[in-house]
């Protein structure tokens, strides 16, 4: 079983749309509306391959509501803890050259009690989860170190802790030791302070989070594939797609297989690989099922092409 903590979820609205014109009024060609949060597409994800999952939630009002019911439609258990204010709803505009504009909201302040609660939810739901996947941001109220209590607290019980986050939470969790980190070529920048211009001052940046407690970093670099640095070694993979139609959520799809693929090794980084590279040609935040997957188009090789350039923009894969 994968449990997954979202302290910050969402419900999230994706149109597609011709152009995205200011100030004109835009008729869309499709749309819809998931759950959403990082943790929230990891249960989903996991829960399309037919593998266990829980998602602990802090849900509030009309969306959060809605949240717990499309989730219990794909699949996934959840388990709330009911906060006064109101969940989140977050805009998407997807244009046809896969071009993506977010219009992400703030969201509810969690009180000292609604916190404390969270953690202690998730204590409770932790027993026999082989991962707690802890994704997303912090929502106003929670500390920068909520995080590493709870990879203190996942630890004390057996579990392995896999997080994604950045900033302040992610660099406060650290010396908590997670046993994976999942930063994208940004976060990872911004964590380590420095621009990342080639693969490899991703590897550095990699080996400098991991000097700072981080087990193995997995970063996803978009377009330029994903490199996984862990103490089994260092693989580099890359993965074809024919054509991008929504990166929402595709780095969220990747954190699932690779744990559903054990979370260690060459054989987690193609699952990874592969089930980001579907769920950026699925619509909005749809996440892949197995018959979206394609292992062939997955390439995989510990001979890192260091002097790669990083791409300007990359999808989030």
């Amino acid at each position: 079983m994968i449990l997954t903590v979202t302290p910050n979820p969402s419900l999230d609205r994706t149109y597609e749309v011709p152009s995205l014109d200011r100030g004109e009024v835009l008729r869309a060609t499709g749309d819809r509306v998931d759950p959403g949060g990082k943790g929230v597409n990891v249960s989903r994800a996991v829960a399309a391959a037919g593998v266990r999952t829980t998602a602990v939630l802090p849900l509030g009002g009309a969306p959060g509501t809605m949240i717990a019911e499309l989730l219990g439609a794909q699949g996934v258990d959840v388990t709330a803890v009911s906060i006064a204010g109101q969940t989140r709803s977050n805009i998407s505009l997807a244009e046809p050259d896969g071009t993506l504009t977010k219009i992400n909201a703030v969201g509810p302040t969690l009180t000292a009690e609604e916190s404390a609660l969270l953690l202690e939810t998730v204590r409770t739901c932790s027993g026999g989860a082989a991962w707690i996947a802890c994704c997303g941001s912090l929502p106003r109220g929670l500390a920068p170190e909520w995080y590493a209590d709870i990879v203190t607290r996942a630890h004390a019980a057996g579990a392995r802790i896999a997080l994604d986050t950045s900033g302040p939470a992610l660099l406060a969790a650290l010396p908590a030791r997670p046993d994976v980190i999942k930063p994208n070529a940004s976060e990872l920048a911004a964590a380590v302070g420095r621009p990342l211009a080639t693969l490899g001052d991703v590897l550095k940046a990699a080996e400098e989070l991991r000097s700072l407690g981080a087990g193995a970093v997995l970063a996803s670099l978009g377009a330029d594939g994903q490199l996984l640095v862990s103490e089994e070694g260092t693989y580099y993979g890359t993965a074809a797609v024919s054509s991008v139609r929504s990166n929402v959520g595709a780095g969220d799809a990747s954190l699932a297989g690779f744990l559903i693929a054990g979370g260690t090794g060459p054989a987690a980084l193609a699952a990874a690989l592969a089930h980001g590279a579907a769920a950026v040609q699925l619509p909005g935040s749809a996440m892949p099922a197995p018959c979206d997957l394609r292992p062939d188009a997955v390439h995989i090789t510990q001979d890192l092409p260091l002097d790669l350039p990083l791409s300007e923009v990359s999808d989030e894969r």
